[in-house]
């Protein structure tokens, strides 16, 4: 079912895409997590939930992640979301939406409220890592990690089985991108998912974006035994189910 599609957004960059066309007003786009693509259970899941349901769906794949064009080392917060917005033109265009943010493709979800507050019906969170940049990683570095960083421009992050380069220009960026001190006025639907057990991400970031939407219909929901990712079988039926009830009460 997974058909890739490439979209130019400027001379030199190729961004990849997943999507559904269906003639209701309403798409549901996915955006993926730090290092992710489009590869993985939750995009496949979320563009079959689409379909069963007749709505569009739209996946993005930002530059320097999966097989989109760019380096990974040269992308920040600011570049993906300008890439979000200028695919969504392309694709989506005037049509209302339903954002879903795993980790950090939720910081991305909130910086959209600046372009698409009017399109915007619904926004589900799954792991939400906003401002993780700055609040998860960079103040956990030591001062020598620090120092490396500054004067290299690059410090491989070891994580778990993974390495992550994380430069010093993603870090600063990620400074101007700050949103946990915003009130956005929008009275959409907003369910924001948390495993129990997620070790990456501590469930007060969820709860911290709730506290943005001050007019949403908005709950938080606690998933027992959850993990960061939620893409087991399991949780994913729980995600499916609470944003059906998202796409009933649009509708």
């Amino acid at each position: 079912m997974r058909r890739f599609k490439y979209i130019k957004i400027s001379k030199s960059k190729k961004i990849r895409y997943l999507t559904n066309y269906f003639k209701k007003n309403l798409y549901i786009i996915f955006l993926h997590g730090f290092m992710s693509d489009l590869e993985g259970e939750k995009p496949l899941n979320f563009q079959k939930f689409s379909k069963k349901k007749k709505l569009g769906f739209l996946g993005i794949e930002y530059s320097g992640h999966g097989k989109s064009s760019g380096k990974f080392t040269t992308g920040n917060i600011s570049q993906w979301t300008e890439e979000v917005k200028l695919v969504i033109k392309k694709i989506v265009k005037k049509n209302n939406f339903i954002l879903i943010g795993s980790s950090m493709g939720a910081w991305l979800a909130i910086n959209q409220f600046k372009f698409f507050k009017n399109q915007i019906k619904g926004f589900l969170g799954i792991g939400s890592a906003p401002e993780f940049l700055e609040r998860l990683m960079w103040k956990k570095f030591t001062k020598k990690m620090k120092n490396e960083t500054k004067k290299k421009g690059i410090y491989n992050l070891k994580y778990g089985d993974y390495e992550y380069p994380i430069t010093y220009q993603l870090i600063k960026d990620g400074r101007k991108n700050k949103v946990l001190n915003k009130n956005i006025k929008s009275e959409i639907y907003l369910t924001m998912l948390h495993g129990s057990k997620d070790e990456v991400v501590p469930v007060i970031y969820s709860k911290k974006i709730l506290k943005l939407f001050k007019n949403a219909k908005k709950k938080i929901v606690i998933i027992k035994n959850g993990d960061h990712s939620l893409s087991n079988k399991k949780n994913l039926k729980k995600i499916n189910s609470e944003l059906s009830k998202i796409v009933s009460n649009i509708f």
